[in-house]
C-alpha cells in the first residue's frame, strides 16, 4: 500500500512526511516537549508528523549504556504522548513477545535494522495490523529488502515503509549510497531516511558510538532529492547530554530550516 492515514495525517508517497524525536526515552516530561516542539514545527510546514523514541535500546555498543524506560513504562509514556500531543507514535520490537502490547498503543512499529532479517518478528509485526517501518539493515543491499517485504505481505499486511540507514564496512563508519533510494522506491512503498543514524559512528567512541551531524542536512537534501517520501531524524534540546546518539542528533534549533528545506526539495523535485 502506497499511502495509508493515521489519526487524519497521510503517510506514504503522495506528500512529506517526517519520523522524529529523541533516540530513546529519557523520561515523560523530555518526551512530551521534544513531541509538541516537532508537532508544532511541523504543523507550521504542513507536514505530517510521526513522533518516534525508543522505550529500549537492545544492541547499544556497552552494557553499561543506558537503554531506556524498558517496555511497560515506555509504552505508557507514548500513550501519553501521543493522547496529549495528538500525535501518531513510532517505536522499535525487538522481540515477538513484545509486538502485542506494543500493538496496542503505537501506531507504526519499527523493526530495528539488525533484526530486518528476522523473520519471526516480521511475521508477527505484520500479524498485528500495524504499519511497519522496516530499518534496512547496515549489512544489507537495497534489493535485498525484497524478501525481508514479501515477509510482512505474505501476513496480509501491506501498510509498509522502509527506511535507508546507510550500510556498515567496519571500521566505525557507515556509507550511504543514494542509489538506494530510487532502487528501494521502485517497490512502490513509502521510502524514508535516516538522516541522523546514516552519520552515526557505530562503536567509535570506544564505549559508545559516536557521529558527525554536521552531515545531516547534506545527505539529507541529497535523499529528499534522490525520491525519499520522507525522512527520518533524531532530535533532543541538548544533544551533548543525550544519553542516547547525542552525537548523531540534531538539536532543537536546527530542525525548522532544514525540515523547511527538505520540504521545498521534495515539491521542486516532484514538480520538474
Amino acid at each position: 500500500m502506497a499511502n495509508f492515514s493515521i489519526l487524519g495525517q497521510g503517510i506514504g508517497i503522495d506528500e512529506f512526511f517526517v519520523i522524529g524525536g529523541p533516540c530513546v526515552i529519557e523520561n515523560e516530561a523530555m518526551a512530551l516537549q521534544a513531541a509538541e516542539f516537532l508537532k508544532k514545527t511541523c504543523r507550521s510546514l504542513h507536514i505530517p508528523f510521526v513522533y518516534k523514541s525508543s522505550y529500549d535500546k537492545a544492541n547499544r555498543t556497552s552494557i553499561n549504556a543506558y537503554r531506556g524506560p524498558g517496555l511497560q513504562a515506555g509504552l505508557k509514556i507514548l500513550a501519553k504522548v501521543r493522547e496529549e500531543v495528538q500525535t501518531p507514535v513510532l517505536t522499535d520490537v525487538h522481540s515477538i513477545a513484545e509486538v502485542d502490547a506494543a500493538a496496542e498503543i503505537i501506531d507504526i512499529l519499527q523493526i530495528p535494522a539488525f533484526l530486518a532479517r528476522q523473520t519471526d518478528l516480521l511475521v508477527a509485526a505484520g500479524k498485528s495490523g500495524r504499519p511497519v517501518n522496516i530499518k534496512k539493515s547496515q549489512f544489507l543491499a537495497p534489493w535485498d529488502m525484497l524478501p525481508v517485504i514479501e515477509k510482512i505481505v505474505r501476513t496480509g499486511n501491506d501498510k509498509i515503509l522502509l527506511t535507508e540507514r546507510g550500510t556498515q564496512f567496519g571500521y566505525n563508519n557507515l556509507v550511504v549510497d543514494m542509489r538506494s533510494i530510487p532502487i528501494l522506491t521502485a517497490t512502490n512503498y513509502p521510502v524514508v531516511f535516516d538522516a541522523t543514524h546514516s552519520v552515526q559512528l557505530p562503536g567509535g567512541q570506544g564505549s559508545c558510538s559516536g557521529g558527525q551531524r554536521q552531515f545531516v542536512a547534506p545527505l539529507a537534501r541529497a535523499a529528499v532529492a534522490a525520491g525519499a517520501h520522507g525522512v527520518f531524524l533524531e532530535v533532543h534540546e541538548n544533544p551533548d547530554a543525550a544519553l542516547c546518539d547525542g552525537p548523531n542528533s540534531l538539536p532543537f534549533t536546527e530542525v525548522p530550516a532544514l525540515l523547511k528545506e527538505l520540504r521545498d526539495i521534495y515539491y521542486l523535485v516532484r514538480r520538474g
